[in-house]
């Protein structure tokens, strides 16, 4: 008579061990492939944007309506840390609205899958504040010139 819960508890203890087996299937085990845990290697970077071309085609993506942006310039794409998109700062003289000048004002772009998806004013620690930037215009300039062409 006490053999039953003898029993019962050897199947619980292997469904147990086998349970606990599912959690060590790695890459190299000899497993079915959905069996697998899949290797950790990071996703491939994208490659990097024409910022100059982005930040023309899509000011209001970066400007509020209103604000007249002149003298629009970007620093050159740099890797986005936290995934694999990039990121630029852009720079212009701003007008609020009702148009008083707001002068130079400096945002950081976020770029994913070659279009600007997010965007957010500077603060001093941030190292906008010390990148090169080149104007955009000549970006705008050549992209009318393309357009007008038959």
């Amino acid at each position: 008579m006490g053999q039953g819960p003898v029993k019962l508890a050897a199947v619980l203890a292997g469904a147990a061990f086998m349970l606990s087996g599912c959690g060590l299937a790695d890459s190299h085990a000899v497993w079915p492939e959905m069996l697998k845990v899949k290797s950790s290697e990071p996703a491939p970077l994208e490659t990097p944007p024409d910022v100059k071309r982005l930040v023309a085609g899509k000011l209001d993506s970066v400007f509020t309506a209103g604000s007249q942006p002149s003298h629009v310039r970007v620093s050159a794409p740099l890797h986005d840390p936290r995934g694999t998109g990039w990121t630029a700062c852009v720079r212009a003289e701003l007008t609020s609205v009702i148009g008083k000048p707001l002068g130079t004002q400096t945002y950081r772009v976020f770029i994913s899958e070659g279009a600007i998806f997010d965007r957010r004013q500077v603060e001093a620690d941030d190292n906008c504040v010390t990148e090169t930037y080149e104007p955009v215009e000549g970006a705008v300039t050549a992209d009318a010139q393309r357009s007008a062409k038959p």
